[in-house]
């Protein structure tokens, strides 16, 4: 009866962990003003610059049908010097926010760097339907819906997905799959080494427990209910598939991403060009607004290795 009563509750604890971690409230079209505050905390006057050039038309929203037939957002718009653009970037991002947070990212490549820009909205975040998180996995199977897009309205032959957090996730994620040749670059900023080692960590820094049984038990709801477990879910593998150039950037006071999954990463994708920023007393999804110039710096020459490659 004991054994029973343990596997009742472990199976119950995981359902509650799947259904809290992928199902988190607030969320989506309700959480907009929040994340627009967040924006404008991580680069103040992201909110104003985005909104005057959305008034204005230069930045435009646009739909796709995406993975399991749901409608899925993104804006996009052409670098602020679009005869000169110099590729075309991809931004992805984090667990719970859209695409408004990292408008930093979207103003740099547009207005610095002088690339042209599409912003998704992940499944269940931001203006895009869904019934889950799927903290990249099946993300990145969007993304490179979106990367398409991206590539019939500009035709460029130079492209770069960049993420932060779970959009570095889905970022590693996608570098494994087979892609096509315009997309030939990649930057990911504190991304995890899997779903499971997230989770795992996220159990011992905030419960003080250990995986088994309870992350079992959530992996194995997850794939019954979603179609995939967190396992399988794992930037590592897929970056051991990966032979395009990438930059990886981690903050070192990272305590929610710890930064031994950034070696894991690294160390992971063994073919073709990679370079690594550790950014010296950065918080999560902190490096930019910490090192603005630095890490604009770093994309910069990163890209233009990529180009030359």
């Amino acid at each position: 009866m004991v054994i029973i009563a343990c596997c009742v509750a472990s199976a119950l604890a995981g359902k509650y962990l799947c259904k809290v971690a992928l199902r988190p409230e607030p969320h989506g079209a309700a959480d907009i003003e929040r994340t627009r505050h967040k924006a404008d905390s991580l680069c103040p006057g992201s909110v104003a610059w985005y909104d005057s050039l959305h008034t204005a038309g230069i930045f435009r929203d646009t739909t796709l049908v995406g993975e399991g037939g749901c409608k899925l957002h993104a804006v996009f718009a052409p670098a602020a010097d679009s005869a000169a653009a110099q590729g075309t970037a991809v931004i992805v991002h984090g667990y719970t926010d859209n695409h408004l947070v990292f408008l930093y990212l979207a103003r740099m490549y547009r207005d610095t760097l002088n690339y042209n820009v599409m912003v998704p909205d992940l499944h269940y975040h931001g203006y895009s339907e869904g019934d889950a998180v799927q903290m990249g996995w099946l993300d990145r199977l969007d993304v490179e819906r979106w990367a398409a897009m991206a590539h019939e309205i500009w035709n460029d032959g130079f492209m770069v997905v960049h993420g932060v957090s779970m959009g570095a996730a889905t970022t590693m994620m996608m570098s494994g799959d087979e892609l096509p040749a315009y997309l030939r670059a990649f930057v990911e900023d504190c991304g995890y080494a899997s779903v499971w080692d997230q989770f795992k960590a996220n159990l011992r820094q905030r419960f003080h427990l250990p995986p088994f049984p309870v992350l079992h038990s959530a992996s194995a709801f997850c794939r019954k209910r979603y179609g995939w477990d967190f396992k399988e879910a794992s930037s590592v593998k897929q970056l051991a598939k990966c032979d395009r150039p990438m930059l990886f950037i981690h903050g070192d006071a990272d305590d929610f991403v710890p930064l031994e999954q950034l070696q894991m990463n690294y160390d992971a994708k063994t073919a073709g060009y990679k370079e690594m920023w550790v950014a010296e007393g950065a918080v999560h999804a902190n490096a930019y607004a910490k090192y603005p110039e630095a890490y604009t710096q770093h994309v910069r020459e990163f890209l233009e290795k990529a180009k030359s490659l």
